[in-house]
This record gives structure tokens, sequence and C-alpha cells, in this order.
């Protein structure tokens, strides 16, 4: 199949989320909402359930606001919007882990405000190295499990467990793949996005199938040598208006530190003789992340490391509104670049922006200056 009908695939998942849950719960399969950022697909999916990512959608917000402050994060405030208006109809359950302040807001509002779709919380522990962090978790996704199989009916199995943690394995060393491919491919920034946004609403063994393909026709192609490169950093990444900035000023997205794209597969299940203790050590092994407790801010050297290794030019943080994790960040990202001679911008995204002409100007000044 040629590259272009594979990305127009994945593209129509990724552009219409509510027809890929019709057609799940059409197909007689329950379906469980997982919220950003980290949440155990791999033991949804192997109690037989369908994973669907939720991280709201650019859209006004109403409904949400009688929860919520007016400073709070916009993927959250538009994640109950929709919630209350309706539009995960049909969904079993959602897992909404803790893992910073707005999340912890969500999942109590979310009792309240949509009582239709039971809340299922994943706690994650801050000290998630040593070993009674480790236990923690498991003790956490052991809660996890117990409420899906009243929310569901579903049972949990550790054969089946084991067996999903390899299908979650096996995509992320293909999305992996795919980060590095696509880091030359003559693709745009739209397409790029529409690859690991369409990975968050259809099932990892059908979505790892499109994306091998696509992987071995884009490493055919000949490189794409001819645009600004730059490393993406930042929550989301997925506002078609924005993109389309990218796109139209010729920046190539080289590589990206997005929670909701590549953050997502660089840690794979480790081999253990039981596969929940394994799945609680992957969380465990889990670094370079504004949400994952560092003191020593390790991911701000990733970065670095990953512009300089992806040969970007420069580095723009898409920095989403009144998100606390990503902006403690920001000052040491900024002082690593500057050290390192990469250029970088900060662009402030929100869920209920309009237009970008702001950040059109911003992004043609920073094209202008290499």
């Amino acid at each position: 199949m040629a590259v272009n009908e594979l990305l127009a695939q994945l593209h129509e998942v990724a552009a219409s989320p509510k027809k890929q849950l019709d057609k799940y719960l059409a197909e007689g399969k329950k379906v469980v909402a997982v919220a950003p950022v980290y949440t155990p697909q791999e033991i949804i999916h192997s109690m037989g359930l369908v994973p669907m990512g939720v991280w709201g959608a650019d859209m006004e917000i109403n409904e949400a606001k009688k929860y919520y402050p007016a400073f709070i994060c916009s993927i959250m405030q538009t994640i109950l919007e929709l919630g209350i208006k309706g539009e995960y109809e049909g969904v079993s359950a959602i897992v909404i882990p803790s893992l910073c302040d707005s999340l912890k807001c969500l999942g109590q509002n979310w009792k309240y405000a949509v009582k239709g779709i039971p809340f299922i919380p994943m706690t994650y522990p801050q000290n998630r190295k040593p070993a009674y962090g480790v236990k923690f978790t498991k003790a956490c996704y052991e809660r996890v499990i117990n409420d899906l199989t009243v929310a569901t009916g579903a049972q949990y199995s550790a054969f089946a467990l084991a067996e999903s943690n390899k299908i979650y394995n096996e995509h992320n060393a293909v999305m992996r793949e795919f980060a590095e491919v696509a880091s030359w491919a003559p693709i745009t920034a739209a397409q790029r996005n529409d690859v690991f946004k369409s990975a968050w609403f259809m099932l990892p063994e059908e979505h790892t199938a499109i994306v091998k393909q696509l992987n071995a026709e884009l490493a055919a192609c000949p490189k794409d040598e001819n645009k600004v490169r730059v490393l993406v950093s930042g929550i989301l990444a997925d506002s078609p208006s924005l993109l389309k900035i990218f796109d139209d000023n010729g920046i190539k997205v080289a590589f990206d530190d997005v929670a909701h794209e590549s953050r997502q597969y660089r840690t794979d299940v480790p081999e253990m003789a039981n596969p929940l203790d394994a799945l609680a050590q992957k969380f465990a092994d889990m670094d370079h992340c504004s949400v994952l407790y560092d003191k020593d801010k390790k991911r701000v050297d990733y970065i670095v490391e990953q512009a300089k290794k992806h040969e970007a030019k420069g580095v723009i943080v898409l920095m989403t509104k009144f998100c606390d994790p990503e902006e403690f960040d920001y000052v040491p990202i900024k002082r690593a670049c500057d050290a390192a001679g990469l250029m970088n911008l900060n662009i402030e995204v929100d869920r209920q922006m309009v237009n970008y002409e702001q950040a059109s100007t911003m992004i043609q000044a920073f094209k202008e200056m290499f």
C-alpha cells in the first residue's frame, strides 16, 4: 500500500475518534477511556477491553466551567466538557491517573458530572523507583483490575496480561522506529501527528500492522533535507492550525518530546515471571517526563541530546497553558538550549485558542534566524 493511502487511513482514525468508538461498539467490544498521561493500557487490553485515549478537543468550554476554575489545564476541562455533553456515550469506564493536580481534580469532578461512566482512579507513587514504590504501583494496578471487573464484567488473567505486554512492547518498538524514519521522511508535521494521534483510538495490534507498512515505505523515500529541523516538546502538539503553520513555514519535526506522542513509547515492559510485577517495573523505569518526579531534571539533558542526535537546529516548546509541571521545567530547558547553542522558542497552547496568529509570527521569525 502506498504511503499516501496508509497516511490517509490513519488520518481518518485521528480525525474521527467517535466513528472509531462506534465501530468497536458495533463489533460487540467494550471500550474503556484512558486519560493522560500514563494509564495501564496493557491491563485493559488483556481483559478483552479496548483502551481509547481521551485528550479533550479544540472547543469552547461551557459546562465544565461549573466544576473548574478558569486557571486550569484546558485538556482536563475539555475532557470533562465532552463527558458532560455525552460524547463518550457507550464507554464502559474511564481510568484517570493522578500524576498532576489537574488530573486529580478531573477524577473527582468526573464522579459528579458524568455519572453514567464509572471513574476508575490510577494512583501512582511519586517515588516510583524504590522497591516500596514498585509495590505501591502494583497494588494500585490490582485495584484497577478489580474496578474494571465491577464496571465491565471482564476477568483478569496473568497469561493474557503477559501476551498484552508483548503486544504493547511491539507497538512501542514500531512507534520508536516511526519517530526515527519520520525524522527524514518527506511527510508533513500534520501527517506525522496523525500517526501518533491515531494510536490512541486503535487496538495496538491493528495500529502496529499499519505503521509497520508505513515505516517500510517511508524508509525507501528520499530524504527531506530542505526544511528547518526542530525538536518539539510539550504535553500536546495536535492543533491542526498550529501544525499548518509549521508546514507553511517549512518547519520539520525532526523528533519530539511530547507526552501525547513519543514519550508514550520510550519504555518497554521488562521480562519477569509475574506480568503485573513487570508492568509495575515499567512505570518505575520511566524517565524524562515533566509529570514524573525527578529532582535531577534529567529530561533537560535528554532534550538537548535528542536535538543534537537528530540534527535539529532548535527546540520549540509548546507550553500547555496552566500546566505547572511543564512550566517548572521550561527554565532549565531554556538554559540548557542556550548553553548548547540551540535556538529555542516557547509557544503557549490552549484547547480554547481560535487562532495562532501570534504563534505564526513567532515561528516565521524563528525560521528566518537560520
